[in-house]
């Protein structure tokens, strides 16, 4: 099954996260089929950025996306 879920991008101490869709068994930052956004913990006012038309194409695929995607998309308002 696909997920929608982070994969850690950045330096050490300095986070950043691609939203992507992976398959389920796979490593956080093995090869994923497509990055669908980006999520960025150091500044809150602008830190998540989301292709919504990719993520509602995936979705409707049967991608399940976990619980910290699902707030994301939650206060887009894309699920």
């Amino acid at each position: 099954m696909l997920r929608i879920r982070l994969s850690r991008v950045g330096k050490k101490k300095q986070p950043a996260y691609r939203v992507v869709v992976i398959d389920q068994r796979k490593a956080r930052d093995s090869a994923y089929v497509e990055v669908v956004g980006h999520y960025d913990p150091l500044r809150p006012s602008a830190g998540v950025n989301l292709k919504a038309d990719r993520i509602q194409y995936w979705l409707s695929k049967g991608a399940q996306p976990t619980d910290t995607v699902r707030s994301f998309l939650r206060e887009h308002k894309l699920v």
